[in-house]
């Protein structure tokens, strides 16, 4: 069963929350970063992207710029812009993003838990940018990255939750983006024991949703410490949603050429294993096993023909079907982690970027997939086995800085 904990988060003071707060570390580069914090002081992007305050670096992972998150970090807590938690809690976040609201739990997770797979992965890591995180987790004792968790619904939860919702937030604000952010402190003895006893007594798994190399590294970060570390080592920091709660976004691809075929002999190939269509504006898949392809300034509607893919946990994924039939099979590329010739494209981003893309002549075509539902990547992690690359996108995404977990005390 699930063992969580509360802690004594590092937290913005209220006044300060919303210049705090930022977009997780990944999905943004060293320049966006940059001029996303410009005149910004307190973004929290000075800690997790701190490049942005060493100009000229041309390595981004040199131990300058590890202790210079380290140093930010002592310098957020100084000027009183972060503060401590006097005892542990749990901690409530809703995020709202097109009238949708989506709320979570906060807490700190087991890494023994992570180790035997009750808290259950469906993605490879990649060691670098594991690597990265263990070098910011260790340098700075502080796990800045939110893991994103997922669990199968317990009513018992959800009340207690939705009872706690009723109480003024210690931070409610509205982002640039025009998602809002709300989080309400649980600090009650006899709320927080009873939150642990539910998750203890009637959660079973939970499942990484996003944040695969933040929990990865954290695992890591504590095998690696000495003997009589502090205890903070053996959890990492979490947020816990319920699959009712959860929005999975299309995760489509782009891929540079057509590997030697024409226009006309990749359509005739796909015949094979697909019904195509010619569609009159962009398509964006309904159903499962249907996809968008936009090639030579057209959309196509492919539908994956019956006895054509495998029906286990893996093969029937559209993006497994994709990969197999299209990526592999007609285009060339075996590895899409590695191979240069393919880009992946969130679906917050929409159709246009597909098109613009390919219009642009940087690639030659784009597809567009149906997301994966929750159900799905429950039955792949609890199976063993894992999704191809970028498989899922979740909206909304969890801001850095609203709640630290520090791993030194």
């Amino acid at each position: 069963m699930a063992t969580i904990r509360p802690f004594k988060a590092l937290r913005p003071a209220p006044v300060k929350a919303a210049a705090v707060a930022a977009p997780p570390y990944d999905v943004l580069n060293s320049a966006e970063a940059a001029m996303q914090a410009a005149n910004n002081p307190d973004s929290f992007l000075h800690i997790t992207k701190s490049e942005i305050d060493l100009p000229g670096i041309t390595d981004i992972h040199t131990a300058e710029v590890y202790e210079k998150a380290k140093s930010n970090l002592a310098g957020f807590i100084g000027r009183g812009v972060l503060i401590r938690e006097e005892k542990p809690c749990y901690y409530i976040y809703e995020l709202v993003m097109n009238g949708r609201t989506q709320t979570g739990l906060v807490a700190v997770s087991s890494i023994d838990d992570y180790e035997k797979d009750i808290i259950r992965k469906h993605e490879f890591t990649r060691p670098e940018k594991e690597q990265d995180r263990i070098n910011h987790i260790r340098t700075s004792g502080a796990q800045t990255g939110n893991v994103f968790l997922a669990y199968r619904d317990v009513p018992a939860i959800n009340s207690l939750i939705d009872e706690w919702k009723e109480k003024t937030p210690v931070y409610d604000f509205t982002a640039a983006d025009g998602i809002s952010h709300r989080i309400w402190i649980i600090n009650d003895e006899v709320a927080i024991e009873h939150i642990s006893d539910l998750f203890t007594s009637q959660v079973p798994f939970t499942y990484i949703a996003d944040g695969h190399h933040r929990a990865a590294s954290a695992a890591k970060v504590r095998r690696s410490l000495e003997p009589g570390y502090n205890d903070n080592a053996n959890y990492f920091l979490t947020t816990l949603f319920p699959a009712n709660q959860l929005h999975i976004m299309d995760y489509n691809r782009v891929v540079k050429d057509l590997n030697g075929h024409t226009e006309a002999e990749l359509i005739r190939a796909l015949y094979d294993d697909f019904e195509v269509e010619r569609m009159p504006a962009a398509f964006s898949p309904t159903h499962f096993h249907d996809f968008g392809m936009y090639l030579g300034g057209h959309w196509y509607k492919l539908t994956a023909k019956e006895g054509s893919y495998s029906t286990d946990p893996i093969g029937v994924l559209d993006v497994t079907i994709l990969s197999e039939k299209v990526l592999d099979k007609l285009l060339g590329i075996k590895d899409q982690r590695t191979d240069k010739r393919i880009d992946f494209v969130g679906g917050i981003r929409g159709l246009h970027e597909l098109e613009k893309r390919v219009d642009s002549g940087e690639m030659k075509l784009a597809f567009s997939l149906h997301p994966v539902s929750i159900q799905q990547l429950f039955d792949i992690a609890d199976s063993g086995n894992v999704m191809p690359p970028k498989s899922t996108w979740f909206e909304p995404k969890l801001r850095d800085g609203l709640l630290t977990h520090l791993i030194y005390e």
